[in-house]
């Protein structure tokens, strides 16, 4: 007997996670594919954090922790947030979970409901619009184009805005463009928000370090909406430490109550040995952040040169997180091998069967006729797998 639920069959599959399996599977089989799609730092953990974990081990820290985290965590969370952001928050305005992809469904579990409006402006993460259904809620997508560096404006969010509205999803630096709003950017936005007091801002800031503007502004820090607005931060993309699975929700007392109440039902306290890792990474030397992005910067700079020379994509500048979005309408129609182009899914397929590259669609993000190419991977790659590209994109006629 098969009884899959309505919420469920209502869900779609990650697709960044889809394409990396298939990536994986022709490495498997002897392919040489360059995995361009997945959102992972090729580095390895920092050497102090990984030995303030074990040194968690030997220290026994082998039981249940806390619903919301570790105080000692939570208040090394805070001081980051204090130090970096000028944020203050209390260790009880922070949830700690399995990785801030937990946190962020935390909070709009806990904040929507059925019928409710969440404003999303796209291009957008996989995960957004699946987690806004599976709390019943309704997504009203914002899209932001090439022309516009892939960022909303005012007049588009208070054009958005309805009575239902409920919440505004921010992520800056963004999945998949990469691109990062200005202080200005943001007090424009914020000063739209403001004129709707029911209105919830959820700001995504995983990629906050991954940051070649100079200075990183989180939406939290205008007082007119500042006890509106949950960050969701995590030690993943920072600290290298994805596999680890540490994120945190800081929020207004309210909401992290219920988000506490919530996660003590479904999944409790994260793991001890990753939280006191975690600690690390936030209390401990910063020199490994800048040093990583500073090879990301090269990268980005490295991957936007040789993608500029392939005719027919239009590249942006992105200047965070370690994605590129190239616009690719100019291959639609144009057919090579018994591959025709008639959407960018079939680019993205038939870049990895012709290039043994893997890319992502941008109809996966809510912005069809792009690709996410992720620069978290060698120089070395990111030259071979231009060179695929041109070469494969060359063939289509």
């Amino acid at each position: 007997m098969e009884h899959i639920s309505e919420r469920i069959k209502a869900m779609s599959p990650s697709a960044t996670l889809a394409m990396s399996q298939k990536s994986n599977e022709l490495k498997a089989q002897g392919v040489d594919v360059i995995n361009l799609s997945v959102g992972e730092p090729d580095f390895f953990t920092p050497d102090h954090i990984k030995e303030a974990a074990k040194q968690a081990v030997d220290g026994n820290f082998s039981f249940y922790s806390p619903v919301p985290g570790y105080l000692s965590l939570r208040k090394a969370i805070c001081e980051k947030l204090k130090r970096e952001n000028g944020l203050d928050f209390a260790p009880e305005q922070i949830i700690v979970s399995n990785g801030a992809k937990q946190s962020l469904c935390n909070c709009i579990l806990a904040a929507i409901n059925p019928g409710d409006e969440v404003v999303i402006p796209t291009p957008a993460w996989v995960s957004y619009v699946e987690m806004v259904k599976l709390a019943e809620g309704k997504c009203v997508l914002v899209p932001a184009t090439h022309e516009q560096d892939f960022k909303i404006t005012p007049e588009q969010l208070a054009a958005a805005i309805t009575p239902r509205t409920r919440m505004v999803l921010l992520c800056s630096p963004s999945n998949p463009t990469g691109s990062v709003y200005s202080r200005d950017e943001l007090r424009a936005l914020a000063d739209v928000i403001a004129a709707h007091p029911d209105i919830l801002v959820l700001a995504d800031e995983i990629y906050e370090h991954i940051n070649y503007t100079g200075e990183f502004n989180s939406i939290a820090q205008f007082d007119s909406i500042r006890d509106r607005v949950a960050i969701v931060n995590g030690v993943s993309k920072a600290y290298a430490m994805t596999g680890w699975r540490i994120g945190f929700l800081a929020a207004p007392l309210w909401l992290a109550k219920a988000c506490n109440k919530l996660q003590g039902q479904y999944t409790s306290g994260a793991s001890s040995i990753a939280q006191k890792a975690a600690e690390a990474a936030y209390a401990g030397p910063q020199d490994c952040v800048e040093e990583m992005r500073r090879a990301f910067e090269r990268r980005r700079d490295l991957i936007v040169s040789l993608l500029k020379e392939i005719p027919g994509l239009k590249i942006s500048n992105p200047e965070g997180a370690f994605y590129v979005f190239p616009e690719v309408s100019a291959y639609i129609g144009k057919s090579h091998g018994g591959h025709t182009i008639a959407t960018s899914g079939d680019l993205a397929l038939y870049l990895l069967d012709e290039a043994h590259v893997a890319t992502v669609d941008g109809a996966a993000f809510c912005a069809p006729g792009y690709i996410r190419l992720s620069y978290a991977t060698s120089d070395d790659n990111i030259r071979e797998a231009a060179r695929r590209i041109a070469a494969a994109l060359a063939k289509l006629q």
